[in-house]
């Protein structure tokens, strides 16, 4: 079944988007004390997985190029 390009650019919009608020919430739960070190710790696992996930799509989006 192919693939919408649009589709995929969505869904890669949307999982940086995710990536960003991450972000935002990490460096917020780093400011406040005490720090939750172990939610602190899921949140950086979400974020790079959304890094992973992000770079397989944009991957998947490059043409294949006979060399």
């Amino acid at each position: 079944m192919p693939v919408d390009k649009a589709e995929l650019r969505r869904r890669l919009e949307a999982l940086r988007s995710e990536h960003r608020d991450l972000d935002d919430v990490i460096a917020r739960l780093s400011q406040q004390a005490p720090i939750d070190q172990l939610q602190l710790r899921r949140l950086k696992k979400r974020k790079l997985a959304l890094k992973d996930q992000i770079a397989r799509l944009q991957s998947g989006m490059l043409p294949d190029i006979i060399a």
